[in-house]
């Protein structure tokens, strides 16, 4: 994995590139309603090419590339990994898609009157940005809700600037790391229980970069296998016994 960070940068002044969502104001908003209001507000037309490659995406992130553990549509949709048909993506566009979306979150910080540091880097052949500082907990949300939605505005705007979906990957207050963490042990434990009692253990519903997490875990240990069933926002892992 490949990692090439940028300076990080303070968000002091408007961005000059995608204006944040036009619902939110300069009067004072909660953070976590003005994101997902703006998440779920309603898409032109034009975007549906948009909305259809980044459900892709999403899968992408819910697919596990050398395992059996692959969702069962996903399976059935794409005979190969994501990773094997796209074509290894330029540098300077991923660096571009960064720039962009530092510049977006960068300009929703400012009206939202939040104090942030942001980095941008390339980390796995995907664009990053990481927001760093105090009192942003509310960008984050119950569970990562609230960052979810701001990652896929973030991913709308990179979107409308250079015309083509981005697997952008955003974090504020190193979150998804220590989410990570967590769905390890929760993984290794459902583990655990199958093996001990030959059983099926379904986890609770995640979104899609939590499975990714518990995939990647259940992939590399023997004698279990992990699959994704149900529909969003109720999605979930089975985790069953290899037969």
């Amino acid at each position: 994995m490949t990692d090439t960070s940028t300076s990080s940068s303070p968000s002091s002044s408007p961005s000059s590139a995608s204006s944040p969502a036009a619902d939110v104001t300069g009067e004072a908003v909660d953070a976590p309603a003005a994101v997902a209001a703006d998440a779920t507000a309603d898409k032109p037309e034009s975007e549906d090419e948009f909305e259809s490659d980044f459900d892709a995406e999403n899968e992408d992130e819910d697919a596990e590339s050398p395992a059996p553990a692959l969702d069962s549509e996903s399976a059935a949709a794409e005979p190969e990994s994501p990773a094997a048909a796209r074509p290894e993506p330029d540098k300077a566009e991923l660096f571009r898609e960064s720039e962009i979306a530092a510049d977006y979150v960068e300009g929703l910080l400012d009206i939202l009157d939040y104090d942030g540091d942001i980095d941008e880097m390339i980390s796995g052949g995907r664009p990053v940005v990481e927001v760093v500082g105090g009192r942003l907990q509310s960008l984050v949300g119950q569970r990562g809700a609230t960052l979810e939605a701001l990652q896929e505005l973030t991913r709308l705007a990179v979107f409308r600037q250079t015309g083509s979906p981005s697997r952008l990957l955003l974090d504020v207050g190193g979150y998804r790391a220590a989410r990570r963490k967590e769905l390890g042990a929760v993984a290794k434990n459902a583990a655990e229980k199958v093996k001990e009692y030959g059983e099926a253990v379904k986890l609770e519903p995640m979104s899609a970069f939590e499975r990714k997490c518990v995939h990647d875990v259940i992939n590399a240990l023997n004698g279990v296998e992990s699959e994704s069933e149900g529909v969003e926002p109720s999605r979930r892992i089975v985790v069953r016994p290899v037969p």
